[in-house]
């Protein structure tokens, strides 16, 4: 009676137990003998995990992303999934999953209500491990706008920086403080606009408006309604600034001795460490500038007003910016923001100066930006009649020294001064000689290239020549009667 009682107990317990075994099976796959097989996009065969992509929490998953699906406690359904063109997932034992416009959370909340039906309260965990090429328009004042594409990787997400680099950089005519990112809405609705502020980027280091780029954003840059010289240099030192590997093609016009268009390269300046007895370390790109564009054109003339310089630059939108440069403020005080930083097409007009004080002639003469030297011719009677070369802004008295100065048959009251004009015409006048006379324009004018002083005879050698030229026949034919002698 006992044995048949022990018996029964142990057929309930064998029961029960593959009762308890059965329920389990059908409700976590983990403790079924024969697990459903995975389907046509089942997880990547290798062992080793695939790294995860760091990326923003609005990252919008979309067709060609690959992600990585963690199951907790299931790792046969665990692995590296594809978003197909559809926008979908296919997953083993859940099927298909619509993924396409979710943020990762999202996809997460998702495919774990999917796999619901199967599992009791899967922790599902979703990482994205490759992206599908991101595109981004760029607008406005960057070199090359249109549209490009990049893609995530392990340095990070696409920045608004890096895509203006690869836009060519972004001009000096462009608002620093208004750049916007317009981000399409994951709802459908109105684009999102963002306002970027690059100069506190660039003064501060506040990285946050260094925007990480999604999907579909555009870049619109644009023009500065009011220059400013500060931002157009900060935009030149930057490293979203215009590429310099291409020679600038400008043209200067104005009050330089060779006005034209004009092509400068970029220099690279070596950099050494603190006392500069230590080997290189790397070369700084210098940026060509107003007063390099000044010497390429040949100098500036003794009548250039250097205070008053215009930089004309041409915008996207086909207006014209104009920035007015001081120089003198440069020469006088070292403001090297006076001496901006030139782009591709930018315009150099130097005025012509109403007048000019013996200190500002004094002071151009020494600049760096004016010619070394001035042709001046000084003929008749000096000492040494021809071609002098002369310090830019030597004066007419100071001419007629470097010539020796006058000779015995000068005519030391006036001298005659020729200058060719720009349009072809000839200013001929007669000026007055006092050696006591500083720089003044109608007695003692400053000279430029090519200005030519004629000295004159005095009376007396005049009728010396005079008579010479009339007695020089006889004396020809005394000397012939002087032979037959």
């Amino acid at each position: 009676m006992t044995s048949q009682f022990s018996k029964r107990v142990s057929m309930l317990n064998r029961s029960s137990f593959f009762l308890i075994l059965l329920s389990l099976s059908l409700v976590d796959p983990s403790f079924a003998q024969t697990p459903q097989p995975p389907r046509s996009n089942s997880p990547a065969s290798s062992s080793a995990p695939s790294p995860a992509l760091p990326v923003d929490q609005g990252y919008l998953l979309g067709a060609g992303d690959k992600i990585k699906l963690d199951i907790f406690s299931v790792p046969e359904y665990s692995g590296d999934y594809q978003v197909l063109a559809d926008g979908t997932l296919n997953l083993p034992l859940a099927g298909s999953v619509t993924v396409e416009g979710l943020t990762i959370k999202d996809a997460s909340t998702a495919i774990s209500k999917k796999f619901s039906e199967w599992l009791t309260r899967p922790i599902v965990t979703v990482s994205l491990v490759a992206s599908r090429p991101i595109n981004v328009a760029v607008s406005g004042e960057v070199t090359r706008p249109g549209s490009y594409t990049t893609t995530l990787t392990e340095g990070g997400i696409p920045t608004l920086t890096k895509m203006l680099q690869l836009a060519g950089g972004m001009s000096q005519s462009a608002d620093l403080q208004r750049v916007q990112v317009l981000r399409r809405s994951s709802k459908g609705g109105a684009p999102q606009v963002r306002t970027v502020d690059l100069r506190q980027l660039l003064l501060t280091g506040d990285i946050s408006q260094d925007l990480p780029l999604r999907d579909g954003d555009s870049i619109v840059v644009p023009a500065s309604t009011a220059v400013n010289i500060d931002d157009a240099n900060l935009i030149a030192s930057s490293s979203f600034s215009v590429s310099t590997d291409q020679p600038l093609k400008i043209v200067v016009a104005g009050e330089v001795n060779r006005p034209g268009p004009h092509s400068i390269k970029s220099e690279a300046v070596p950099q050494t460490q603190t006392g500069g007895t230590a080997p290189t370390i790397g070369n700084k790109v210098q940026v060509p500038t107003v007063t390099r564009a000044l010497q390429i054109a040949g100098g500036i003339t003794q009548s250039a007003n250097i205070r008053e310089i215009e930089v004309r630059r041409r915008t996207k939108a086909g207006s014209d910016q104009v920035m007015k440069v001081n120089l003198f403020q440069l020469l006088q005080a070292g403001d090297s923001r006076q001496d901006i930083s030139l782009q591709d097409g930018d315009r150099v007009i130097v005025p012509t100066a109403a007048t000019l004080s013996p200190a500002d002639a004094t002071i151009l003469a020494r600049a760096s930006f004016s010619p070394d030297a001035i042709v001046v011719n000084v003929v008749g009677e000096v000492a040494k009649p021809g071609t002098v070369q002369l310090p830019p802004n030597t004066t007419l008295n100071q001419a007629l020294l470097a010539a020796g100065g006058f000779n015995t048959r000068a005519k030391k009251r006036e001298v005659s001064f020729l200058r060719l004009n720009p349009n072809g015409t000839v200013d001929r006048r007669d000026i007055a000689i006092n050696f006591n006379q500083g720089i003044n324009e109608q007695s003692n004018p400053p000279l430029r290239n090519n200005d030519t002083i004629v000295v004159g005879k005095s009376g007396l050698a005049g009728i010396g020549d005079t008579l010479g030229t009339i007695f020089a026949p006889l004396s020809g034919f005394l000397g012939i009667f002087n032979i037959f002698r």
